[in-house]
């Protein structure tokens, strides 16, 4: 069965336009807020296209509003190109970030990586000079065993899980320490730092002001 794809934009042309380009999938054109809460009330989706611009608010309140319901992938597709917006929706939890105009080809890709990333993870994990079984739990670089903290395997696991996404400084802080209300930010810091430290070379670069990201191998590893 085709994963299913909620499409929220209130162009009618692009949104038919798109639907055309992602055929391979069954999609849905949603052209307000209203008709989107509606479609996702229903569930049974793999991921949100979103635009920000709506005739009836911003996609961001939407885009708030399932990052508290779940873990639904979104793209999130508008003209608007500040740096900005960019990071405000990163802060809110969108997966990845598309301006308009864009190519259909690279949406099509960064569609199909988000789709695969949203499948189960695997407790064992291979990439260049790493590996990482979660499972067992057990660290190799180059072959040599690391040892790891439980905070430092939990920070780990997280970025490996999500390679490719932006996780805000908020997002580990919450995840990784339970909540994070009794945390200082520091020790977010201070933690990623120890993590280098350990695992020399780590593909994981920092988005200042924002957070940190696995880089994949697009990224240039």
């Amino acid at each position: 069965m085709a994963e299913r794809i909620l499409i929220v934009e209130d162009d009618a042309a692009l949104g038919e336009g798109l639907r055309l380009t992602l055929e391979r999938y069954d999609c849905t054109v949603a052209p307000t807020l209203a008709a989107a809460r509606q479609a996702l009330a229903a569930g049974g989706w793999g991921l949100m296209i979103l635009d920000l611009n709506l005739p009836d608010g911003s996609g961001l309140d939407l885009l708030r509003a399932v990052r508290r319901a779940g873990a639904l992938p979104v793209l999130i597709l508008t003209a608007n190109d500040l740096e900005l917006d960019q990071v405000r929706g990163l802060e809110l939890g969108a997966d990845d970030y598309v301006t308009k105009p864009f190519s259909l080809a690279v949406l099509r890709a960064r569609v199909k990586n988000l789709l695969q990333r949203r499948a189960a993870p695997q407790p064992v994990f291979r990439q260049g000079p790493f590996f990482f079984d979660f499972s067992r739990p057990e660290f190799r670089r180059d072959g040599q065993a690391v040892e790891l903290s439980r905070t430092e395997q939990r920070l780990l696991r997280l970025l490996v899980e999500n390679r490719g996404r932006v996780l805000t400084r908020a997002q580990l802080l919450d995840a990784v320490w339970d909540g994070g209300e009794f945390v200082e930010e520091n020790a977010l810091s201070v933690a990623m730092g120890r993590l280098r430290s350990k695992l020399a070379g780590l593909p994981v670069r920092t988005v200042y002001g924002v957070g940190y990201v696995w880089q994949t191998g697009e990224d240039g590893l």
